[in-house]
C-alpha cells in the first residue's frame, strides 16, 4: 500500500497522541514498591513502582510531597492516586503521582470511604442539621490525651486569649484499639455533666491508623448525637476524619480549634472598652439634659410664700367680682320685679273695672227682667182689667197668675244658675290679681325702694348720700346710698 503524506506522523505527534490516549485513563490508585528513587534539588521524586512482574515510571512533584508524613525512600510499600501521562521530549510512558499513603493505609482508606458513604446516606453529615457554636462560650470541655502536645496547644492558647473561661477535660485514649470506647465514654461524661456549653474532640496529626480512632463508626454516631455543639480536631489540616464531618464545626487542627473557640473572648476586652465608652458618653448627655431641665425648672420655681399671696389675690378679686355680680343680678331681678308689679296690676284692674261695669250691666238688666217686677205689673193691670173684662178673659187671667207663681218658684234656681259662670270669672279675675300684687312679690324675698316719694327704678335716680326706704313683706328700713354700681357686662 502506497504511503501519503496523510498517514504520515512526527515524532512529537505520536508522542502526543500516546500523551492524550494515557491521560483519558484518567485517575487511578496503584499500589507497589518504591524503587530507584532519586529527589532533585527542586525537592521534586522520581523513582519507579513496581511489583513482582512490572514496573512503572512515577513522579512526585514538590508540592504533593511535602503532605506525606514518612520518608519517600526506596522499599517503601505505598498506595499512590496518581494521573498516567507521558513525557513526551523522550517518549517514556510514566505516572504523576498526587497522593501517596502507606500500602497498608489503601485497605483503611477503602473502609473510611465506605463507611462515610453509609452515614451520609442516613443524613448524618447534613449540613442543616449542624449548630452555630457559641460567639462567647461560658465553659469549654476538652477530649483528648491528658500528656499529648495538643492539649498543650489549645491549653496555652486559652490562657492567653480568654483565661477566664473555665476549662474541663474529659481524659481519653486517641490512638489503638481502645481508644474508641474511650472516647466514647468521656463524650458521654461531658454531655451528662452538662456544665459545658461547648466541646473539643480532638489529637494531633499521625498516619491514617493513628488517626483511625477518630474513624469509629459508633463514636460517630454520639457525636452527631451529642446535646453539647462539638468541634472536631483531628490531625493536621490535610486529615480528614469521620467525626470532621459529623461535628458541628471542623477544625483543622487541635490549635485552630482553640483560636475559633478564644476569638470571641479575645475581643471582649475590647468590645468593653467601647461598651464602656458609649455608656459614659450617654451618662455625660443625660445628665447635662437633666441639668438643663434642672436649670429651667430652678428658674421657673417661686418661692411657695409669694405663690400663696398671688392665689390668695386671686381669691379675693374672684370673691368681689362675685359679690358685685350677686348684687348686680339682685338688681336686675327687682327691676325686672317692680317693673312686673307696675304693669300688671294696672292691666288687671282695667280688666277687673271691664268685667265689673258689665257685671253691673247685666245685673241691672236681670232686675229689670225680674218676674217679681213683671208679676206686679200684670198684677195691677190684671186687678184693673178685672174690673172691665169678661169672665173667660178673668179665666185666662187666673191661669196666668198660676203660671207666673210658677215661675217665682223656678226663679232662684235659674238666678244661681246664671249667676255661676259670673262668679267663676270674678274668682279667677281675682286670683290673677292677688298673683301679680306688688304685696305677693314682696313676700317672695323681693323689696320696693323709694326715694323720698319717689319709686326708684334706676340708679340714675340717685345719688351718693341719698337716704332710701326700702319696702319689705312685713315692714320698711331706711339706708343711705354709699356708691352706685352700674351694671357690668
Amino acid at each position: 500500500m502506497p504511503t501519503t503524506t496523510k498517514n504520515i506522523l512526527t515524532v512529537s505527534q505520536l508522542n502526543a497522541r500516546a500523551q492524550q490516549a494515557l491521560e483519558a485513563m484518567g485517575t487511578v490508585w496503584i499500589e507497589g514498591e518504591i524503587s530507584n528513587h532519586v529527589r532533585a534539588s527542586s525537592g521534586h521524586h522520581y523513582f519507579s513502582l513496581k511489583d513482582a512482574n512490572a514496573q512503572v515510571s512515577a513522579a512526585f512533584f514538590r508540592f504533593q510531597a511535602n503532605r506525606v508524613r514518612f520518608a519517600v525512600r526506596d522499599g517503601v510499600e505505598v498506595l499512590v492516586r496518581a494521573k498516567v501521562s507521558l513525557y513526551s521530549p523522550r517518549g517514556n510512558y510514566q505516572i504523576i503521582v498526587e497522593h501517596m499513603e502507606l500500602a497498608g493505609e489503601g485497605r483503611l482508606r477503602q473502609q473510611f470511604e465506605a463507611l462515610k458513604a453509609k452515614l451520609a446516606a442516613e443524613g448524618l453529615f447534613a449540613e442543616d442539621r449542624k449548630r452555630p457554636l457559641p460567639v462567647y462560650p461560658r465553659h469549654i470541655g476538652l477530649i483528648t490525651s491528658p500528656s499529648g502536645a495538643a492539649l498543650q496547644d489549645m491549653l496555652k492558647i486559652f490562657s492567653h486569649h480568654s483565661p477566664h473561661i473555665p476549662i474541663t477535660l474529659y481524659p481519653s485514649l486517641v490512638q489503638g484499639q481502645e481508644a474508641p470506647e474511650a472516647l466514647r465514654e468521656a463524650l458521654s461524661k461531658a454531655n451528662a455533666e452538662a456544665k459545658c456549653d461547648v466541646l473539643v474532640i480532638g489529637r494531633g496529626g499521625g498516619s491514617l491508623e493513628d488517626l483511625w480512632a477518630f474513624n469509629d463508626e459508633a463514636l460517630t454516631r454520639e457525636v452527631a448525637a451529642s446535646a453539647i455543639p462539638i468541634i472536631s480536631a483531628v490531625g493536621h489540616e490535610i486529615d480528614f476524619c469521620l467525626t470532621d464531618f459529623a461535628a458541628d464545626w471542623r477544625a483543622p487542627t487541635p490549635t485552630a480549634a482553640a483560636e475559633q473557640l478564644a476569638r470571641g473572648s479575645a475581643q471582649l476586652p475590647r468590645l468593653l472598652e467601647q461598651y464602656q465608652q458609649r455608656l459614659i458618653t450617654a451618662v455625660a448627655q443625660r445628665i447635662e439634659q437633666l441639668k438643663a431641665q434642672t436649670n429651667h425648672l430652678e428658674r421657673r420655681l417661686r418661692h411657695p410664700a409669694a405663690m400663696l399671696r398671688q392665689h390668695q389675690q386671686q381669691l379675693d378679686e374672684l370673691e368681689r367680682r362675685l359679690q358685685r355680680q350677686v348684687k348686680l343680678t339682685i338688681m336686675q331681678l327687682q327691676q325686672r320685679q317692680q317693673a312686673v308689679a307696675i304693669r300688671l296690676p294696672r292691666a288687671t284692674l282695667h280688666q277687673l273695672r271691664g268685667a265689673k261695669f258689665t257685671l253691673t250691666g247685666l245685673s241691672k238688666r236681670l232686675q229689670s227682667h225680674s218676674p217679681q217686677q213683671r208679676l206686679r205689673y200684670f198684677s195691677q193691670r190684671l186687678e184693673q182689667s178685672q174690673q172691665r173684662l169678661p169672665r173667660p178673659v178673668i179665666a185666662k187671667l187666673v191661669q196666668a197668675e198660676q203660671q207666673t207663681t210658677l215661675l217665682s218658684q223656678r226663679l232662684p234656681k235659674l238666678m244661681q244658675q246664671a249667676q255661676a259662670p259670673l262668679a267663676q270669672r270674678l274668682a279667677l279675675a281675682a286670683s290673677r290679681l292677688e298673683s301679680s300684687s306688688p304685696l305677693a312679690v314682696l313676700a317672695r324675698g323681693y323689696g320696693i325702694t323709694f326715694n323720698g316719694e319717689e319709686h326708684v327704678r334706676s340708679i340714675k335716680q340717685l345719688s351718693a348720700g341719698d337716704i332710701i326706704r326700702q319696702r319689705l313683706e312685713d315692714g320698711s328700713f331706711t339706708a343711705e346710698v354709699k356708691r352706685l354700681l352700674p351694671q357690668q357686662d
